[in-house]
């Protein structure tokens, strides 16, 4: 990872752990001020994405490093690692929310009583889907643009905020509005909106655990690469692929059968442009390993 690509990392992380620190104290502020529970635990949410972007801001300096001698490949996987990380907070957090959600429920027709909350929680609620998106989207984009896969789990934990947010909006607007008899809108509204973020973290978390265990690169991924390779004047086949990710990086392993009667010096030539090639298709940090063999041969 180059130095420009970790600032942009911190930068964006930075900006989304300056505004969940102020939407964490304002939400459990008014959550107590306004009486309403839903506010609190949605306070609580932001606090769980304070703590994502803290993780985030420790793997990415990591991961930072180059190669050294106890990582060969350097230290991609650490972002990885981070992004796993996010995605399990993220299952752990929508777990908690549908398990509060259907106890509110089952309390609720069970008789217990849920107060009717002040407006200064729906206004809070508002203010947190607003910004929260906004945030999401920007973290989103910025993660995509630089091809980090924990800065895209971050933004959807940013989401995650913004959909829980919605979940206490309805429920205190409808509890305010409709009066007790709706109150049960807000534990339901939480169950649902959980169960999207259950959803979305096992999509993140996923392909992390996969990175992390060295599953190869989608077959379409491969199949580029024998196509580049075999493109290059000079290569007569590509055979014994073997591809890994390194956090953000792409690690090709290969072996190269060139003419057997060219010289040494033609055959490096040739293996040299295929290294470019492949560099120019998936990023200068590419790391590639070519065996090159005489053509009718057995290495």
């Amino acid at each position: 990872m180059n130095d420009n690509r970790e600032k942009q990392i911190m930068r964006v992380t930075v900006i989304g752990s300056a505004v969940n620190l102020i939407l964490t104290a304002a939400k459990i502020a008014a959550g107590i001020i306004g009486k309403s529970a839903a506010m609190i635990s949605d306070g609580v949410h932001s606090l769980s994405d304070l703590v994502s972007d803290f993780v985030v801001l420790a793997f990415v300096k990591v991961s930072s490093k180059g190669r050294d001698k106890d990582h060969d490949f350097g230290h991609g996987k650490f972002e990885t690692f981070a992004t796993m990380i996010v995605g399990v907070l993220l299952i752990a957090v929508g777990g908690k929310l549908l398990a509060d959600g259907v106890d509110g429920i089952v309390g609720f027709f069970r008789g217990e009583e849920i107060s009717t909350p002040g407006t200064i929680a729906l206004w809070m609620a508002f203010i947190s889907i607003i910004s929260k998106e906004l945030l999401a989207g920007y973290t989103e984009a910025e993660g995509r643009r630089m091809d980090c896969a924990v800065v895209v789990a971050n933004a959807w934990h940013h989401r995650s905020d913004a959909l829980s947010s919605i979940g206490a909006l309805i429920g205190i607007g409808g509890s305010i509005l409709l009066g007790p008899r709706w109150a049960f809108l807000d534990p339901l509204a939480s169950c649902v909106i959980s169960i999207m973020l259950i959803v979305a973290a096992v999509k993140i978390a996923l392909p992390a655990v996969r990175e992390l265990l060295d599953v190869s690169l989608p077959d379409e991924a491969e199949n580029e690469i024998r196509d580049i390779a075999q493109a290059v004047p000079g290569v007569i086949n590509l055979h014994e692929l073997k591809t890994i990710k390194e956090g953000p990086y792409v690690i090709i392993e290969a072996h190269l059968t060139v003419d057997p009667t060219i010289s040494i010096v033609k055959a490096h030539d040739i293996a040299t442009a295929v290294e470019d090639a492949l560099r120019a298709k998936f990023g200068p940090e590419t790391q590639i390993s070519i065996h090159v063999e005489p053509d009718g041969e057995d290495s």
